[in-house]
C-alpha cells in the first residue's frame, strides 16, 4: 500500500492552534480532542517540565485527554495551560462532575526564556484554542510554542540557528498519524545524513554538535544548564516537544509505546538528544476510529516525527534560515 503525506489538520477528532508573542520570543501550539483521547506520555530528557502527565500512566484511572499544550516559557510557561483549560470548561468540552465539566489538559514546556520578556499565560492558552476553533490555518517555523526556538547549542546561543514548529502527517488504507513538534534542541539538526541546522563554527560551517560536545568532555557537569558560572551562559535553550496523533484504537499502553516511538524519531533526526538539559517530551493521543496493529501505527508515527522536526527548521517551501 502507498503511504501517502497530508495535512495534519485532515486527521478526525482534533483541532490544531498556535498562539505566541514575536516580540517576547515565545508562544504556545494546542493539540484539541473534543470527545476526549486516550494519552500516552514519555518523557526522556533529563530537565522536563509537565503538567497532569502522572494521571497519563497505564496504572491511573484518567481514561481521556481534551487537550495538550506544548509551550514555550520554561516552568512559567504551564500557566498557559490554565487558559486552555477555561476555554474548554467554556464549551463543556471536559469530564461532566455535575456542578461543571473538568477538561483534562496535559502540558510541557520548553525554555525559550529572554531577559525582561513575557511568558505565555493564560491568556495566550485561550488564544491558541481561539485559534484552533477558529481554524485558523496551522503554521509552521517560528511560530506557535517554536516562535523563540533556536537549535545547535553545543557551544553558546552566538553560534546556534532558528528552531521552531513544525509538523507532519501520513495516512495508509484508512490509517492517519501525524505529529507536531516544537524544536529548541541543543542537538543539530539532521536530514538523509547531513545537518541541516545546528552548531556553527566561527566560519559559519556546520560545527557538529555531537563531536563539540566530546572535545569538552572535562567540562562541568552543569555546562549546559544556562548557570553564568558554568561557563555555558546558554540562553534559549532547550528541549524538543511532541505530540503524535492517530485516528487509531489503542489502550493507554499502547499509547504509551507509541509516545516512546516518538522518541525514536526525535532520537533519528536530532543528535545528540535526550541531554541533562533537555526536557524531550512526546504525548501520544489517539482517537479509537479504527482498529489496526499498534506496530503499524508507531512506524508511521516515527517517520512524521521525523518528518515534523525536520519542517520546523526548513518549513515546505522555504530554504532553511541561520
Amino acid at each position: 500500500m502507498i503511504v501517502e503525506n497530508i495535512s495534519i489538520t485532515s486527521i478526525a477528532g482534533f483541532r490544531f492552534g498556535n498562539a505566541g508573542d514575536s516580540e517576547a520570543g515565545t508562544g504556545c501550539t494546542v493539540i484539541v480532542s473534543e470527545d476526549g483521547a486516550v494519552c500516552g506520555v514519555d518523557v526522556r530528557g533529563g530537565s522536563p517540565g509537565t503538567r497532569d502527565t502522572d494521571a497519563l500512566s497505564p496504572l491511573s484511572a484518567r481514561k481521556v485527554v481534551h487537550a495538550v499544550l506544548l509551550t514555550g516559557g520554561s516552568a512559567f510557561g504551564l500557566a498557559a495551560a490554565d487558559g486552555a483549560t477555561r476555554f474548554l470548561e467554556e464549551r463543556r468540552i471536559g469530564r461532566d462532575v455535575g456542578i461543571t465539566v473538568v477538561p483534562n489538559v496535559c502540558a510541557a514546556v520548553l525554555f525559550d526564556l529572554k531577559p525582561g520578556k513575557p511568558h505565555p499565560d493564560a491568556a495566550m492558552g485561550y488564544s491558541a484554542c481561539e485559534a484552533a476553533f477558529r481554524e485558523d490555518a496551522f503554521l509552521r517555523g517560528q511560530t506557535g510554542a517554536g516562535t523563540g526556538a533556536t537549535v545547535g547549542k553545543a557551544r553558546d546561543i552566538g553560534h546556534c540557528m532558528k528552531g521552531g514548529l513544525g509538523w507532519a502527517a501520513f495516512r495508509i488504507g484508512k490509517l492517519t498519524a501525524g505529529a507536531v513538534a516544537a524544536v529548541n534542541s541543543i542537538g543539530d539538526i539532521v536530514e538523509n545524513g547531513s545537518i541541516i541546522a545546528g552548531t556553527l563554527a566561527d566560519d559559519g560551517s556546520f560545527a557538529n554538535g555531537e563531536e563539540t560536545i566530546l572535545e569538552n568532555y572535562a567540562g562541568r557537569r552543569d555546562f549546559f544548564s544556562g548557570k553564568p558560572e558554568s561557563g555555558g551562559g546558554r540562553e534559549g535553550m532547550n528541549t524538543t516537544l511532541v505530540c503524535i496523533v492517530t485516528n487509531a484504537r489503542l489502550d493507554k499502553a499502547d499509547a504509551t509505546r507509541l509516545a516512546g516511538a516518538g522518541h525514536d524519531g526525535i532520537a533519528r533526526v536530532i543528535r545528540p538528544a535526550h541531554l541533562l538539559y533537555d526536557g524531550d517530551t512526546v504525548f501520544a493521543l489517539a482517537s479509537g476510529e479504527i482498529d489496526t496493529a499498534p506496530d503499524a501505527v508507531g512506524i508511521l508515527a516515527r517517520r512524521a516525527v521525523e518528518s515534523a522536526i525536520i519542517s520546523a527548521v526548513k518549513p515546505p517551501g522555504e530554504s532553511k534560515h541561520r
